[in-house]
């Protein structure tokens, strides 16, 4: 695409995702500086299409950019009445009383919230400030300038051939030029992986880890729905399979978010995050919850749990990494929002103290600073050894010593000092004869379902004409390499099935249907051979989730 000669605009600062940490860059610009030309582009066909979180929302960082928000319409009614958190087995529960946990882990003066919904109440607040925001606009590329900077993007590229040619009906899309650039993509975004290989960000962190989030929302019975209700829960039926757990969260009109998170470094490549999920709604207690109700909605999504150790430089030349594109989900609090919201300030800021110097195109620093020695580092470096701790001896380590760990946190220091990640996410995967197969249940179309049925609640579309935004590094390595080897895992690793393999013997072929993918990234993290890059389809496409 190099040779296309494209049209230009100029900005001063050009936002790549309308998530909560672009959006509060893009209000925070205005609040400073109304003449501040800027632009947010969102590949969802419209803001919020692509936003899926739990979400219990700390409203800290909203707090902090708008402080008037409780008189300004926000959808953020709910507020947190009652905490549960449960330990399961495969009959029952036990309740883990909430008086030994940190106060860091209390829920009092949260809500629960469609974060879909908060951001297209965000969009309209940044609209009515001059804020130029295009959804449907994907951002396939990076414009670099004459220094190697950062200096823009390659953003409304419709039309291509399924070969990834140029047809006669191929829009070449426009080149958007800013004097900083932010990447506010969500987890594992293209652009932000591309900025974090070139500029060798992550050379002083850990490996990023991650968790899939899998969610549905559901009515329930009136007589069983208690708004303002917080659970959550450990244990069954992953038991030592993987780490990871539940929330269901009782909002308003009746619904319920029910959602299943698995971590992605587990060792046996037979799990079928889906099917846990699935199989989780069986329990005794979530069963009588959701009987003679109805699900409504599907998606799925990566979640960062890196934390602290996981943090890469979140600045490079002509722009920096807001939100989960660097990774600031405090994961025993399971939320990101907060912080996406205070980097997305934090970035407008340094921004704005630079353009006001006359600078453009260098290395905001400032913020790196911020978003290591403020709030949002504050906060991550508190329960930095949880995941680690749970990663290498289990749950009940993690309870035991990442609460006491927490605890101390809170005083100033920690027993535990820093304790390292070790592998990324496709390296801790095994080979499937070391380890045993899983059989699942068959989903009972009531409480559970398929994959393609519960695809189709999350309506999710892309013009099957255009080239695959799945590729392969080498098409010969998921039939030569994973299928022997780790058993095929991106057949059950997806969320979405959009992976299979087809045939048997000499004839076996993988098959990507593209069409179905939820934009959730999890084949870009977990695949064993990392053979898979997610890259963005044109705008417009995927998911659009209605009030996730």
């Amino acid at each position: 695409m190099a040779e296309i000669e494209r049209e230009s605009m100029e900005y001063d600062v050009v936002i790549v995702g309308a998530g909560p940490a672009g959006l509060s860059a893009a209000i925070r610009l205005k609040q400073l500086d109304a003449d501040l030309n800027v632009v947010v582009l969102e590949k969802g066909s419209e803001v919020g299409a692509h936003i899926l979180s739990g979400a219990v929302l700390d409203p800290c960082g909203l707090d902090a950019l708008l402080p008037d928000w409780r008189d300004m319409g926000a959808p953020i009614t709910v507020p947190v009445k009652k905490d549960n958190f449960y330990m399961l087995g495969e009959a029952g529960q036990i309740r883990i009383p909430n008086f030994p946990m940190p106060p860091l882990m209390n829920n009092h003066g949260n809500y629960i919230v469609s974060m879909g919904n908060v951001c297209r109440w965000m969009a309209e607040q940044a609209e009515g400030m001059g804020v130029e925001i295009f959804p449907g606009m994907a951002c396939s590329d990076l414009v670099y300038g004459d220094n190697g900077e950062v200096k823009g993007v390659v953003a409304g590229v419709f039309g291509l051939e399924a070969d990834g040619s140029i047809g006669e009906n191929t829009e070449p899309g426009m080149e958007l030029h800013g004097k900083y650039v932010f990447l506010s993509e969500g987890v594992r975004g293209s652009l932000s992986k591309q900025v974090i290989e070139k500029y060798n960000l992550d050379a002083d962190s850990a490996p990023q880890k991650y968790g899939l989030g899998m969610k549905e929302i559901w009515e329930i019975d009136p007589e069983k729905h208690q708004e303002g209700t917080v659970t959550h829960t450990m244990g069954w039926p992953l038991g030592k399979n993987a780490g990871g757990g539940s929330f269901i969260y009782h909002l308003d009109n009746n619904q319920v978010y029910v959602g299943f998170v698995v971590h992605l470094n587990y060792e046996n490549p037979h799990l079928f995050p889906y099917m846990e999920f699935q199989r989780f709604k069986h329990h005794p207690m979530v069963a009588e919850l959701l009987k003679g109700g109805k699900r409504v909605a599907y998606g799925a999504r990566a979640i960062t749990e890196g934390g602290w150790q996981a943090l890469p430089k979140t600045v490079f030349p002509g722009g920096a990494l807001l939100g989960c594109s660097a990774g600031m989900v405090n994961v025993p609090r399971i939320k990101g929002n907060h912080n996406a919201m205070l980097s997305g300030k934090a970035a407008a800021e340094a921004a704005f103290e630079a353009i006001g110097e006359g600078r453009s195109g260098d290395t905001l620093d400032g913020y790196d600073t911020e978003v290591r020695t403020g709030p949002i580092g504050k906060d991550l470096k508190k329960v930095r050894n949880v995941k680690p701790l749970w990663s290498k001896y289990g749950l009940m380590a993690s309870l035991g010593l990442g609460g006491m760990d927490m605890w101390t946190n809170t005083l100033g220091f920690s027993l535990l000092g820093t304790i390292k990640h070790g592998k990324s996410d496709a390296e801790a995967t095994g080979e499937a004869s070391k380890h045993k197969e899983i059989d699942y249940p068959k989903p009972d179309g009531v409480l559970s379902f398929d994959r393609l049925t519960n695809v189709s609640f999350a309506m999710t579309n892309h013009e099957e004409s255009q080239p695959a935004h799945l590729k392969l590094k080498d098409a010969s390595i998921p039939v030569d390499v994973n299928l022997p080897k780790f058993g095929g895992p991106s057949a059950r690793y997806c969320p979405a099935g959009v992976y299979e393999f087809v045939g048997e013997g000499a004839d076996t072929k993988f098959q990507i249907n593209f069409q179905n993918c939820v934009h959730c990234k999890t084949c870009d993290i977990k695949d064993p051979s990392q053979n898979i890059v997610w890259t963005t389809p044109q705008g417009g496409d995927g998911p659009n989730y209605p009030n996730m």
